[in-house]
């Protein structure tokens, strides 16, 4: 017999610049779930840091920022014009601030502080606690939920990846190079995997979406045919 309609908890890790976000947001407005931002999350924590003069050329004031832990508030808000999440750090929107290549250049090395990930892990998982929620980032499969229904890795080509930014980016305004975009996606790509505290790296158990080739729609359209896959399992 069925019960009511189970709500999946879906963990999507991967690469930066993989278009990680957009599908989330994609497959939490389909699903009408709940859908976290870990990435802005944790640029948020980046930015507060620069703005108190913290970082230095990879250097953190890693006491004076655990210290200030509980003093960074992170919220978001759904804009109903634009249809996208908006992040904000003790009140203040952000969320054009946490995506600027300064913010983008120190993100890594401040996600990869131990007492900074617990911390952000722990108002992550509160997310997830009833269901019906879209995550993504670097460890949500496995350190976030590691028994999540759906576990998704995404990767594309660096060349690609970057150039993706790279139109976002300039799109917006923004003078960047493609090379400082790609130098960017390359040192981000190495700091992730190689650092001590939950280093980026695929589940057993999840599915690998390389998107290097697939258009919006048709990455969509596969992701969609593996809930429905899980929701007919858990729905038995």
């Amino acid at each position: 017999m069925k019960g009511k309609q189970t709500k999946l908890v879906i963990a999507i890790d991967g690469f930066s610049s993989c278009g990680k976000s957009t599908m989330a947001k994609d497959i939490a407005k389909i699903m009408s779930y709940i859908y976290v931002d870990t990435g802005a999350m944790y640029r948020a924590v980046t930015l507060y840091a620069l703005r108190k003069n913290w970082i230095n050329e990879d250097e953190v004031e890693t006491p004076l920022l655990i210290d200030a832990l509980n003093d960074i508030h992170i919220s978001f808000q759904y804009n109903e014009e634009n249809q996208t999440n908006v992040t904000f750090l003790n009140g203040e929107n952000i969320e054009t601030e946490i995506r600027q290549l300064e913010v983008s250049n120190n993100v890594s090395v401040i996600a990869a502080i131990g007492e900074v990930r617990r911390h952000l892990v722990k108002l992550q998982q509160e997310f997830g606690n009833d269901g019906g929620v879209v995550m993504d980032g670097r460890d949500i499969g496995t350190v976030v939920f590691p028994h999540a229904d759906l576990k998704i890795f995404m990767t594309a080509d660096p060349m690609i990846r970057a150039k993706r930014r790279y139109d976002e980016l300039t799109a917006k305004g923004d003078s960047v190079t493609i090379e400082d975009i790609l130098a960017n996606v390359e040192k981000r790509d190495y700091i992730d995997q190689n650092r001590e505290e939950s280093p980026l790296t695929k589940a057993a158990d999840a599915v690998v979406l390389d998107n290097s080739r697939l258009t919006p729609a048709e990455q969509t359209a596969l992701v969609m045919e593996w809930i429905k896959e899980k929701k007919e399992e858990k729905d038995v």
